[in-house]
């Protein structure tokens, strides 16, 4: 049983491990792995994978959870993205301790068993062409068709076999084939391709040790048997792939053989998480890298700002079912706004400065003043703001006219700064083209920290001051795609593309308290959203900050409009 107090909610799979080990099945023990292919770097949607296969682990006594790299097709797989991922799932909390392994540590016991298949009769090596073999398979409503070469003998496909290990044939030229039924229902189990050849590529763990490479397909169960995997678990797609799962370790001499039990996928809204269109992105230059924070790959996740917290409890959340859904971008996004509200210290930062200047506070005067690192945790301390005759305020903020509703700065009106004293604007200086480039303003100097009686002042913005302010970019994250669903359809998704997904703000003025910040950290920018460090901030004194999220959710507004019309 879980023993665990604090373990995530249960789920249908949960209920079977739970069953497993009570009933002693697997000698009560539970085995677990991660298997990504490193063929690109992981996104949101293998987080809940992450979540799921080490924190069962984690939530039942002697769980044990594995990291293993499916690396069978080197011709898209290297270490980048081995470190990448390695890096990822150690940032959202889970260790594999020594348990790291490698399909490719298996390719020696993998072609002896592929020899145990062909010496009984269930596999054979297929001389079929590409398009030859395609038009062979059948469709989904036709049987397909057995191929002349399924009746070699077994003598001569060992030989044939042996020859493709030792690279005398041409790529494409020659395959190993399961020997199944070319008319099963389930396309999978058409004879399916258990080995290829790959010449003039090198692995990145093997290197060119090998020239024939296994076929996922046949790799993956056993390598979950060689590891003593108890409960495989792997997303909807592959449940037409199980009875091939399980033919494999039934037609070899393998002891163990792991129960797959599948579950659904995670789609989310406005993004996707197909590894190819990411790869596409990144190729074509749509995005600025796999960490570009606009992308849904944990690491861009992490560079935008994203807390590992965070997407354990939205993976938590959303849960885990046997059915396909779409989850709501906004219950990621609303997620992360409470676990950024609870940890996140408060700064002011100007995007968008617009000088004032205090006409009534003496030149050359400066005053120290405290405000709280946040309004809800004293135990984050404070932080000290310098209030100055000169200083900004975002351009935002500031009307000549206004309706009434307007609570900020207008011409005569009065806002008060916040942590700071109540203004009032009395001049507006134009430049010659008529642009607003600067504010006169006086101050009460008997309003810090207390409201006058006499008049009632509705507004607060936040402001830095100019001397001492500290230059920034901003990126302005929003979503990748202006499309809930994007390809639905048949459209090119690229074509959904979201031309405001990033916004660039170089001339941002931050209070003086973020000097010293330093790459990953985060901070609320007062009445403007939760932003990051981004990584390309320097000692130099170049410093970028990434928005996370806004602080409220920008998109209900447009998704409800959209539904209005639609």
């Amino acid at each position: 049983m879980n023993e665990n107090p604090n373990a995530a909610p249960t789920n249908f799979i949960r209920q079977i491990i739970e069953q497993d080990i009570g009933s002693g099945k697997n000698g009560g023990k539970l085995h677990t792995r991660f298997p990504p292919e490193p063929n690109g770097y992981l996104h949101i949607g293998h987080a809940k994978s992450i979540c799921l296969n080490f924190g069962v682990a984690r939530d039942y006594a002697g769980g044990l959870c594995n990291l293993r790299f499916d690396d069978t097709n080197p011709h898209k797989e290297n270490m980048e993205f081995v470190q990448a991922i390695q890096a990822d799932v150690k940032w959202l909390g889970f260790d594999w301790q020594e348990r790291l392994y490698y399909a490719s540590d298996y390719f020696e016991q993998l072609y002896q068993f592929a020899i145990e298949l062909i010496s009984k009769g269930k596999a054979y090596v297929c001389d079929l062409t590409p398009d030859e073999a395609r038009e062979y398979r059948g469709t989904l409503t036709e049987p397909g068709r057995d191929s002349p070469f399924r009746s070699r003998a077994v003598e001569e496909n060992l030989d044939l076999f042996k020859r493709m290990r030792a690279g005398e044939f041409k790529d494409g030229s020659r395959v190993l084939r399961a020997k199944i039924d070319m008319a099963s229902p389930n396309i999978n189990l058409r004879d399916p391709i258990l080995y290829r050849v790959r010449h003039g590529v090198t692995h990145h763990q093997t290197n060119d040790a090998w020239c024939i490479y296994p076929m996922y397909d046949y790799t993956h169960p056993i390598s979950d048997a060689l590891e003593g995997i108890t409960h495989s678990l792997c997303t909807l797609e592959f449940e037409d792939h199980r009875p091939l799962y399980d033919w494999v370790l039934d037609n070899i001499s393998i002891d163990c053989h792991p129960q797959q039990i599948e579950f659904s996928r995670l789609n989310l809204q406005y993004t996707i998480v197909s590894k190819r269109k990411l790869a596409q992105l990144v190729s074509e230059g749509h995005v600025d890298g796999w960490d570009d924070p606009r992308m849904p790959t944990l690491s861009g996740l992490r560079r935008r700002g994203f807390t590992p917290a965070s997407i354990l409890t939205f993976c938590e959340r959303i849960g885990v079912t046997k059915a396909d859904n779409l989850v709501e971008m906004s219950l990621l996004e609303n997620t992360l706004r409470e676990d950024l509200d609870s940890r996140a210290p408060r700064a002011m930062a100007v995007l968008n400065p617009l000088k004032v200047v205090i006409s009534n506070y003496l030149e050359g005067q400066t005053e120290h003043l405290s405000a709280a690192n946040h309004p809800k945790d004293e135990s984050m301390g404070s932080r000290e703001l310098t209030f100055a005759r000169e200083i900004y305020i975002d351009q935002e903020d500031f009307r000549e006219e206004a309706p009434r509703k307007f609570k900020r700065l207008v011409t005569g009106g009065e806002v008060r700064l916040r942590n700071a004293y109540i203004i009032k604007c009395d001049e507006v200086i134009k430049d010659e083209a008529g642009e607003i480039v600067e504010l006169r303003c006086s101050y009460d100097s008997e309003t810090l920290g207390k409201n006058p009686e006499d008049r009632k002042v509705k507004g607060v913005i936040h402001w830095v001051p100019a001397a001492e302010s500290l230059q920034a970019e901003v990126h302005l994250y929003d979503r990748l795609f202006n499309e809930p669903l994007p390809g639905s359809g048949g459209v090119d998704f690229l074509t959904q593309l979201n031309p405001d997904s990033l916004r660039t703000l170089t001339h941002c003025r931050l209070e003086p308290s973020l000097r010293d910040a330093k790459p990953g950290q985060r901070f609320q920018f007062e009445r403007e959203g939760y932003f990051c460090v981004d990584s390309d901030t320097d000692a130099d004194g170049k410093r970028v900050y990434n928005r996370i999220v806004t602080l409220r959710d920008s998109w209900a507004k447009i998704e409800q409009e959209a539904k209005r019309k639609g």
